[in-house]
């Protein structure tokens, strides 16, 4: 296949140059139509569910969830690695594919990195929800200190703090990156004086010449090498969390490629569903094509068969290590109250991804959004599961207690959603959510140009 017709392939249509910029423009520069309010609202109201959630938990204390003396973790924590899993997938996805060349980066990459940005934000929540104690969070900082009470370098905590600032401020960096020209553009297509400004002022005087091109690229490519081994390594520290522990299930040397396979597989379902959300809402069918879900939809088949091996080596290694702790976990595992849930876990996080074999159901974008929101439910409960069945079964029989949530927990994991949706829906009003100058290029290179 030549070159032009490979690029073609996620191009459909012949659009034109100043029409891809001007349909991609426009939502930011034009006023917001009734559904975007109502999906506002709709968001506004989750988003007033988790404040509501959280300032009862900040003011009567973390007994208003789940948690219990022996289960300490809970949701917070489990929702945090849920989502910090989220957010190191979209700087990863957008990375790995600038630096392996893949022509269809440039339809999902802007919005993947903001989902990173949003996710990592909304992750950094819930340990400070789950300290019981919101108003030492600088604690968790380790700053000097003459009485040496902190920080303590073997909490987790302290750990989490290094991982979402570091990833956070990064990838703040390299999605500004990439959005400098598109101010430019946005600078010139603007017609009041105030939105000139604005977007020329974050333009950072961008005049498209060939040695401000060479300089971006070049800066783009450079951050994206070092994007990649940053978000393997922090979510390795993710892992660590548990697997620097002595807990029966948590105690795997397998758990910091597993979490960083993981965070990329629930990473690009999120994008399945914000790319269909996007070209429906912004009428982008010429530019995200069903070649785009096709693509996605291998590489989740790749993930969850990952996934598949990992929990098949966490039964062996529990089984064949002979330690009678280990053997009883694994028992609790499949035949205790969480029986249901860690089955349920297997079928989405496993079977289910397996339909994607079939050309047709990759294709099929509606499918492709079902599958992806059912397989983050299944990535949730792993999440949930490796809290709730290890802390609640660990070495003394007299401590084993079941976790049951409350509805402070479900105000708060839904809520966050709807906090999600909000931060998505304001930035579609202040910025481009696919990259105009990246997409121009590969229309331009699809049409011979």
């Amino acid at each position: 296949m030549s070159t032009q017709a490979g690029e073609a392939r996620w191009i459909c249509g012949s659009p034109g140059l100043g029409e891809v910029a001007d349909q991609i423009a426009r939502p930011p520069l034009s006023r917001p139509p009734l559904g975007w309010w109502i999906a506002l609202a709709g968001a506004g109201a989750l988003t007033l569910a988790m404040v509501i959630g959280v300032t009862i938990v900040f003011f009567d204390g973390i007994g208003t969830m789940g948690n219990n003396s022996f289960v300490v973790w809970g949701f917070p924590i489990a929702n945090y690695v849920w989502w910090i899993g989220i957010g190191n997938a979209g700087t990863l996805i957008s990375s790995m594919l600038l630096l392996t060349h893949q022509q269809w980066r440039s339809s999902i990459n802007r919005f993947a990195e903001a989902m990173t940005l949003f996710a990592v934000s909304i992750a950094g929540v819930f340990p400070i929800i789950h300290m019981g104690r919101p108003m030492y969070w600088y604690w968790l900082a380790p700053y000097p200190n003459v009485m040496s009470l902190w920080p303590q370098w073997r909490s987790a905590l302290v750990w989490d703090f290094w991982a979402i600032l570091s990833y956070l401020l990064f990838s703040i960096g390299f999605w500004y990156v990439g959005l400098i020209p598109d101010m430019a553009v946005m600078r010139d297509k603007a017609r009041s004086w105030l939105g000139k400004r604005l977007f020329g002022l974050f333009a950072l005087g961008w005049r498209g010449s060939i040695a401000q091109w060479r300089q971006q690229k070049s800066l783009q490519k450079l951050m994206a090498m070092f994007a990649i081994p940053l978000v393997c390594s922090v979510h390795s520290i993710v892992g660590l969390d548990f697997a620097a522990s002595l807990n029966p299930g948590w105690a795997e040397t397998i758990f910091p490629p597993y979490f960083v396979v993981g965070a990329m597989f629930s990473g690009f379902c999120i994008v399945i569903v914000l790319t269909a959300v996007i070209r429906g809402a912004m009428h982008l069918q010429d530019i995200i094509t069903v070649e785009h879900f096709d693509a996605m939809g291998k590489i989740c088949v790749a993930a969850s068969l990952v996934m598949g091996v990992s929990y098949a080596s966490e039964w062996f290694s529990g089984w064949y290590g002979g330690s009678p702790h280990d053997r009883v976990f694994l028992d609790f595992v499949f035949k205790g109250p969480y029986q249901p849930l860690y089955v349920a876990m297997l079928c989405l996080n496993v079977l289910l991804p397996q339909a994607m074999w079939s050309p047709k159901v990759r294709r099929n974008i509606g499918t492709m959004v079902i599958l992806a929101v059912m397989i983050n439910v299944g990535m949730w409960l792993e999440r949930l599961l490796i809290i709730v069945e290890t802390l609640g079964h660990t070495f003394l029989p007299s401590n084993w207690k079941l976790f049951f949530p409350t509805l402070i927990d479900g105000a708060i994991l839904f809520g966050s959603l709807g906090f999600f949706a909000f931060l998505f829906l304001l930035l579609s009003r202040v910025a481009p959510l696919v990259a105009i100058h990246e997409t121009e290029e590969l229309v331009a290179r699809a049409r011979g140009l």
